[in-house]
């Protein structure tokens, strides 16, 4: 008998299992959100590396428009991006408040990471975000990529895009970029 109570005890009750469901449904990631050309967007906190004022930029000829240039960061060269290049916009004009975030992102065949930088209009905070409030991404509306967008969350009546860090900074698409550019320069001189 006490062998068929306790068999009955470790298997979940459908209660266990609902609340465990909930749990997942409900579940709280946090994240970095930004502000860039006057709208919010967020990354993944778990990416992030750190937060640097934007200074000591060195320019790299005959890369893509979208990389502003190099930092060393305690001795690593760091790639910067121009993120609002990137989605198809003018370039980030630099402002006091304006920031680099160092993300890492998987470098192309996934096995290694690796460090970039993004320059942001400014950092707002970090905020969790249960993963039942962030919605897909639109099907039309956004003008950046839709496959840049990992979801849209709606936080305090204000919409904040999602980005999947992986396909806004892939170094494999940039790489592409980086190739077209130096061939387009050495046409033109």
């Amino acid at each position: 008998m006490n062998a068929l109570m306790k068999s009955a005890a470790e298997v979940p009750s459908a209660q266990t299992a609902a609340l465990t469901a909930a749990h997942l449904a409900t579940e709280e990631k946090q994240y970095l959100t930004f502000m860039l050309g006057g709208e919010m967007f967020s990354l993944s906190i778990l990416c992030i590396k750190e937060i640097i004022w934007y200074a000591n930029l060195t320019e790299v000829p005959m890369m893509p428009q979208c990389i502003r240039g190099v930092i060393n960061l305690r001795g690593a060269v760091v790639t910067v991006m121009d993120l609002s290049v990137r989605f198809g916009k003018p370039s980030t004009p630099v402002t006091k408040s304006s920031c680099i975030v160092i993300a890492e992102v998987e470098a192309p065949g996934g096995s290694e990471r690796q460090n970039m930088g993004l320059v942001v209009d400014a950092v707002q905070a970090v905020l969790e975000i249960a993963s039942s409030e962030i919605e897909p991404a639109p099907n039309f509306g956004s003008h950046i990529r839709r496959d840049f967008i990992e979801g849209i969350a709606k936080i305090n009546s204000k919409f904040v895009i999602v980005l999947d860090v992986n396909r806004v900074l892939s170094t494999e698409e940039i790489g592409q970029m980086g190739q077209l550019a130096a061939s387009t320069e050495l046409a033109e001189a």
